[in-house]
Protein backbone atom coordinates (compact mmCIF):
# COMPACT_ATOMS: atom_id res chain seq x y z
CA UNK A 1 0.00 0.00 0.00
CA UNK A 2 1.40 3.36 -1.06
CA UNK A 3 1.46 6.08 1.57
CA UNK A 4 2.83 9.60 1.25
CA UNK A 5 3.23 12.04 4.15
CA UNK A 6 4.48 15.60 3.60
CA UNK A 7 6.00 17.91 6.17
CA UNK A 8 8.10 21.06 6.36
CA UNK A 9 5.72 23.76 5.19
CA UNK A 10 5.29 27.07 6.94
CA UNK A 11 5.48 30.84 6.70
CA UNK A 12 8.63 32.36 5.23
CA UNK A 13 9.62 35.83 4.06
CA UNK A 14 10.35 36.53 0.38
CA UNK A 15 13.88 35.45 -0.45
CA UNK A 16 13.85 32.80 2.26
CA UNK A 17 14.17 29.04 2.08
CA UNK A 18 12.21 25.96 3.12
CA UNK A 19 12.77 22.24 2.73
CA UNK A 20 9.76 20.00 2.27
CA UNK A 21 9.91 16.30 3.05
CA UNK A 22 7.78 13.43 1.76
CA UNK A 23 8.06 10.18 3.69
CA UNK A 24 6.77 7.29 1.62
CA UNK A 25 6.09 3.60 1.84
CA UNK A 26 5.12 0.94 -0.69
CA UNK A 27 7.19 2.58 -3.45
CA UNK A 28 10.14 1.21 -5.38
CA UNK A 29 12.19 3.69 -7.38
CA UNK A 30 12.46 2.55 -10.96
CA UNK A 31 8.85 1.43 -10.91
CA UNK A 32 7.23 4.61 -9.59
CA UNK A 33 7.71 8.16 -10.79
CA UNK A 34 7.46 10.68 -7.97
CA UNK A 35 7.15 14.40 -7.78
CA UNK A 36 5.99 17.57 -6.10
CA UNK A 37 2.92 19.50 -7.18
CA UNK A 38 1.35 22.65 -5.80
CA UNK A 39 -2.06 24.30 -5.81
CA UNK A 40 -2.64 27.95 -5.09
CA UNK A 41 -6.11 29.28 -4.16
CA UNK A 42 -8.33 29.49 -7.22
CA UNK A 43 -5.77 27.79 -9.46
CA UNK A 44 -5.27 24.31 -10.84
CA UNK A 45 -2.74 21.94 -9.35
CA UNK A 46 0.55 22.24 -11.20
CA UNK A 47 3.75 20.27 -11.48
CA UNK A 48 6.71 21.70 -9.57
CA UNK A 49 9.41 19.03 -9.87
CA UNK A 50 9.56 15.34 -10.62
CA UNK A 51 11.69 12.19 -10.67
CA UNK A 52 10.97 9.97 -13.68
CA UNK A 53 11.16 6.20 -13.32
CA UNK A 54 14.61 6.47 -14.94
CA UNK A 55 15.75 8.85 -12.22
CA UNK A 56 15.81 11.97 -14.36
CA UNK A 57 14.63 15.22 -12.75
CA UNK A 58 12.38 17.79 -14.39
CA UNK A 59 11.28 21.20 -13.12
CA UNK A 60 8.63 23.74 -13.94
CA UNK A 61 10.14 26.78 -15.62
CA UNK A 62 8.94 28.98 -12.76
CA UNK A 63 11.13 27.17 -10.21
CA UNK A 64 14.22 26.23 -12.24
CA UNK A 65 17.39 27.39 -10.51
CA UNK A 66 15.56 27.95 -7.21
CA UNK A 67 14.10 24.55 -6.26
CA UNK A 68 15.87 21.19 -6.05
CA UNK A 69 14.22 17.79 -5.81
CA UNK A 70 16.18 15.01 -4.16
CA UNK A 71 15.65 11.74 -2.35
CA UNK A 72 17.22 9.60 0.35
CA UNK A 73 16.46 5.99 -0.58
CA UNK A 74 17.47 4.37 2.74
CA UNK A 75 15.21 6.81 4.58
CA UNK A 76 12.34 6.43 2.06
CA UNK A 77 12.11 10.20 1.87
CA UNK A 78 11.91 12.67 -0.98
CA UNK A 79 12.74 16.34 -0.51
CA UNK A 80 12.06 19.67 -2.15
CA UNK A 81 14.60 22.35 -1.28
CA UNK A 82 13.09 25.73 -2.06
CA UNK A 83 15.35 28.80 -2.16
CA UNK A 84 14.75 32.41 -3.12
CA UNK A 85 11.07 32.00 -2.39
CA UNK A 86 8.60 34.43 -3.90
CA UNK A 87 5.04 35.34 -2.88
CA UNK A 88 3.80 33.53 -6.00
CA UNK A 89 5.22 30.28 -4.58
CA UNK A 90 2.49 30.39 -1.94
CA UNK A 91 0.42 27.21 -2.28
CA UNK A 92 -0.36 23.84 -0.80
CA UNK A 93 2.42 21.49 -1.86
CA UNK A 94 1.65 17.84 -2.53
CA UNK A 95 3.81 14.77 -2.86
CA UNK A 96 2.75 12.53 -5.76
CA UNK A 97 3.58 9.05 -7.01
CA UNK A 98 2.47 7.01 -10.00
CA UNK A 99 3.39 3.44 -10.86
CA UNK A 100 4.73 2.99 -14.38
CA UNK A 101 1.82 2.24 -16.72
CA UNK A 102 -0.85 3.17 -14.16
CA UNK A 103 -3.63 5.66 -14.89
CA UNK A 104 -3.96 7.09 -11.40
CA UNK A 105 -1.82 8.96 -8.90
CA UNK A 106 -1.22 8.63 -5.20
CA UNK A 107 -1.22 11.88 -3.24
CA UNK A 108 -0.17 13.02 0.17
CA UNK A 109 -2.33 15.27 2.34
CA UNK A 110 -0.41 18.42 1.38
CA UNK A 111 1.59 20.99 3.32
CA UNK A 112 0.97 24.74 3.24
CA UNK A 113 3.75 27.07 2.13
CA UNK A 114 3.13 30.79 2.58
CA UNK A 115 5.63 33.37 1.35
CA UNK A 116 4.85 36.77 2.79
CA UNK A 117 6.49 39.69 4.55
Amino acid sequence: QVQLVESGGGLVQPGGSLRLSCEFSGIIFGIYAMGWYRQAPGKQRELVATFTTGGRTDYADSVKGRFTISRDNPKNTMYLQMNSLKPEDTAVYYCQARRSGALYDYWGQGTQVTVSS
